[in-house]
């Protein structure tokens, strides 16, 4: 778990809140740390969202009973660590989380999901608002399916998706949650120890260490060799000539693997 600022409310590493509908988990812990109830390792959970919310403005599908919806309040020490850092210590943590319950085969999909053959199981979305860089603070949402075997067409958008039940059978939400949370605390604390290795985890969990990919960063696309992931520096790609460039992550929206 990353260290929390001294300055922040103290209590037990976890504390739940749970909702039993809500717009949005995220919503509701971003709220209670405008309103200064937040501390840092709380867990809002949730049985239904109404506007549950992915990347880019997407909606999560989240109806009662049927996922685990869960946002964990952050509020580390300043220097505030790169937001990327966080959505890849979550990827990870579910890929460990799942894999420990008994799912074969999950793997990441650039930034933010959690596949397995190809069906996307889980989601993350890392968000923040009027950051203060003296005081920072996030908020890491997660989105589970345990059940969901249909979805609504506008929610698909040509995915496929799978669920937990499908993959290794019932499993309490309580259990998935604690693995969760157990994985989650070990891989951030590696996103403040080992950030390199980070990295290095990410990609190879997604596929992509040294492999060739198709990068969409702003209005331009670039294919080549992806040679390294660095968390200032940006995604370091080889064309086929062997020249190198630096991407800046936060230019970047897609990387595909190809072939």
């Amino acid at each position: 778990m990353l260290p929390q600022d001294p300055t922040a409310p103290q209590d037990s590493l976890h504390r739940l809140i749970h909702h039993a509908c809500v717009d949005s988990t995220n919503e509701q812990a971003l709220l209670a740390v405008a309103a200064g109830t937040a501390r840092h390792g709380d867990v809002h959970l949730a049985d239904e969202q109404t506007a549950g919310r992915g990347r880019l403005g997407r909606t999560w599908a989240s109806p009662a009973g049927a996922g685990l919806y869960a946002s964990l309040v952050l509020m580390p020490a300043a220097p505030a660590p790169p937001p990327e850092t966080l959505t890849a210590a979550a990827g990870l943590a579910i890929v460990g989380a799942v894999t420990e319950l008994g799912v074969q085969g999950a793997q990441l999909r650039w930034p933010n999901d959690v596949l397995v053959a190809g069906a996307k199981l889980a989601g993350i979305l890392v968000e923040t608002r009027g950051l203060d860089p003296a005081a920072p603070h996030f908020v890491l949402g997660i989105g589970l399916n345990l059940l969901q075997r249909e979805l609504p067409a506008e929610f698909l958008r040509g995915r496929i998706v799978t669920n937990l039940e499908l993959l290794r059978g019932v499993a309490p939400r309580e259990e998935v949650l604690g693995c969760l949370l157990k994985h989650l605390d070990r891989r951030l604390d590696q996103a403040r120890e080992d950030a390199a290795a980070l990295a290095r985890d990410f990609v190879a969990c997604a596929g992509l260490a040294d492999a060739p990919v198709c990068i969409q960063y702003g209005i331009t696309t670039a294919t080549g060799i992806l040679r390294e992931l660095n968390w200032e520096e940006g995604l370091l790609l080889e064309d086929a000539s062997g020249e190198s460039q630096r991407i800046p992550l936060p230019f970047v929206h897609a990387v595909d693997p190809l072939g």
